[in-house]
């Protein structure tokens, strides 16, 4: 009976190892984001993780999508400016406020060679979105707008489509439980049996 009770507790530990070990990673959030303006058309998804800042902000990991047509190549990177945009880093920041993005926005870039910057302008006589949109060649300073380049006015939106399961995971431990206890059970039933049959012979 002690080593029934052993066995269970390892088997416990193990499937929660198993579950846990891998449940980090299952918490992230999936999104489904979009904008348009005035011959802009860009929508995706993002991939952040689950837990907002104190502001409520959610840190954006991932991108997927398409603008204009142009497939989305990456997310740039967090702390640095898109190329042609300098000195205005990104910071990558994503939230279900009303206000959905920062002054500083998000970055990425497209199968044809450009990046485009979308971000909330507190500034403006009615705050709203911008888009910073940057075609190569470019040339470093935001003050240096090529005649591609632009910073226009858009609608933006984003949505959660993910969100993680606990009651899933407790399922899933559950199972593996009770998987545990029925091959003990049956092993024990084994040896039942095995013993009867050494004293028949």
């Amino acid at each position: 009976m002690k080593n029934l009770v052993v066995l269970s507790a390892t088997a416990l530990a193990a499937t929660s190892g198993m579950v846990f070990g891998t449940m980090q990673a299952a918490f992230a959030l999936g999104w489904n984001w979009n904008y348009s303006g005035t011959g802009i058309a860009a929508s995706g998804t993002f991939t952040t993780n689950d837990t907002p800042n104190d502001l409520g902000f959610y840190l954006i990991s991932e991108i997927t999508g398409t603008r204009n047509g142009e497939t989305i190549t990456g997310l740039q990177a967090t702390d640095t400016p898109i190329p042609g945009n300098e000195p205005f880093n990104v910071d990558n920041l994503i939230s279900l406020n009303i206000q959905q993005l920062t002054g500083d926005g998000f970055g990425y870039s497209t199968s044809e060679g450009n990046y485009s910057s979308p971000f909330f302008a507190s500034f403006l006589p009615t705050p709203g979105y911008l888009e910073v949109f940057s075609a190569p060649p470019f040339i470093p300073g935001f003050e240096n707008l090529g005649l591609e380049d632009s910073e226009l006015p858009i609608s933006f939106s984003a949505t959660i489509i993910t969100v993680p399961e606990p009651t899933s995971i407790l399922s899933l431990l559950a199972l593996g439980t009770l998987g545990a206890g029925s091959a003990l059970k049956r092993k024990k039933l084994s040896k039942f049996i095995e013993n009867k049959l050494e004293k028949v012979s």
